[in-house]
């Protein structure tokens, strides 16, 4: 307890995230993951001042970083969102008890509702595991209401046994009459929102008409974890948690798009 007279350090969140710089960095972390030069561009600061708040923010466990799978020399940042609710909770009841968040809120449904569906395509190289998985989770968060596909630059002859498993034994999803589907089919086709999930396929990706809002989450291929299906299944699990959670804060984004579009 403190002795009269004492005030209290803020806490560690709000220390990170009040320098303006920070603020920015993360700003725009929230919305996709970058590499530092791409974070230089869009805040315009020097590199080296850049590297520095963004190890500030790792030092505080709010960004994490993954060599690219593409150019290993690259690094790619991503904002840790549930680590953020978490610290502006513990803020908030340092402050005052009151603030304490109680219960999760829910996540705004979708809106069901349209004369146009959001429409959502997700691409990795090979279309056989990180993109078939959020298209099926995705579909299965939103019941339909979202139009989803997913598809790749060299899509692979069949669906990984191990994106069908964990599917199957974690969320009770059966995609195992899917194939993957190659990008080119898919030439001239409209969408809101294009992500990408591997760090080649966002270097390959095309372009596609009206502007599609461009993502990246730097996923690393679970196929590659082992040498056997049954050595890289724990990798499956771990990359299909982490795009459950991606979907998890993609889905407000997605609330909100559709009720901006349903604007007269």
């Amino acid at each position: 307890m403190l002795s009269s007279g004492q005030v209290a350090a803020p806490p560690t969140f709000v220390r990170l995230a009040a320098h303006p710089l920070r603020w920015r960095l993360m700003t725009e972390l929230a919305d996709s993951d970058y590499r530092v030069r791409e974070l230089v561009t869009r805040v315009d600061q020097p590199q080296n001042l850049v590297s520095y708040h963004l190890r500030l923010l790792r030092d505080g466990g709010l960004v994490t970083a993954t060599r690219s799978s593409f150019d290993g020399r690259d690094s790619y940042y991503h904002l840790d969102l549930d680590r953020c609710a978490d610290a502006l909770t513990d803020s908030g009841a340092a402050l005052h008890p009151a603030l304490r968040r109680v219960a999760e809120t829910p996540t705004p449904p979708v809106e069901q509702q349209r004369a146009r569906r959001i429409t959502v395509l997700f691409v990795c190289t090979g279309n056989s595991a990180r993109s078939p998985i959020a298209e099926a989770l995705l579909r299965h968060r939103t019941t339909d209401h979202v139009a989803v596909t997913s598809a790749g630059g060299r899509p692979k002859g069949r669906l990984h046994p191990n994106a069908i498993r964990v599917l199957r034994e974690t969320f009770d999803i059966d995609i195992s009459g899917q194939r993957p589907q190659h990008l080119d089919i898919l030439a001239g086709r409209t969408f809101d929102h294009v992500i990408t999930l591997c760090d080649r396929a966002r270097e390959a990706c095309p372009e596609f008409p009206r502007n599609p809002r461009r993502v990246h989450w730097s996923i690393p291929d679970p196929a590659t974890a082992g040498d056997t299906d049954q050595a890289s299944y724990p990798a499956f699990q771990r990359t299909a948690a982490d795009i459950d959670t991606r979907m998890r804060h993609l889905l407000p984004v997605l609330t909100a798009a559709a009720q901006w579009k349903d604007q007269p």
